[in-house]
């Protein structure tokens, strides 16, 4: 399994906010405002990168938990920053620490919860439980 991961460990997920990533682009009475689902996404790319460097072949990181606020609204063309940093380790399951942020203020935080797997095995698993 994964190399010992230090409490620590970080890592940080940009972008621009695009009319892709907007409320508006899943509903068009909706403003055009950073969707929390984006915000969540892009959290979870840098929890994810924060874990990589200590994967061996063939391991990845998968997100099982998620408690975030979404504090505050960015609108088109801000840039949002995620920062992850490694918490907790409970013997299988991490637990991340994750900021939102764009270049005014906060926009939300919270933690992720992640487990390392090998590839191979959850791909085995899911196309065990695909054929039942």
């Amino acid at each position: 399994m994964a190399k010992e991961i230090p409490l620590g460990a970080k890592a940080t997920a940009e972008e621009t906010v695009e009319f892709k990533h907007t409320l508006t682009a899943h509903h068009p009475e909706l403003p055009p405002v950073y969707s929390t689902p984006d915000m969540i996404r892009l959290m979870e790319t840098a929890a994810s990168l924060a874990l990589h460097p200590y994967l061996e072949e063939g391991e990845i990181s998968v997100g099982t938990q998620i408690h975030v606020e979404h504090r505050a609204a960015s609108g088109m063309g801000a840039k949002v920053r995620a920062e992850a940093v490694l918490e907790s380790f409970d013997g299988r399951f991490y637990t991340v620490r994750v900021e939102a942020r764009d270049e005014l203020q906060e926009i939300g935080r919270g933690t992720v919860g992640r487990a390392v797997v090998k590839v191979s095995q959850f791909l085995e698993k899911l196309h065990k439980r695909a054929a039942s």
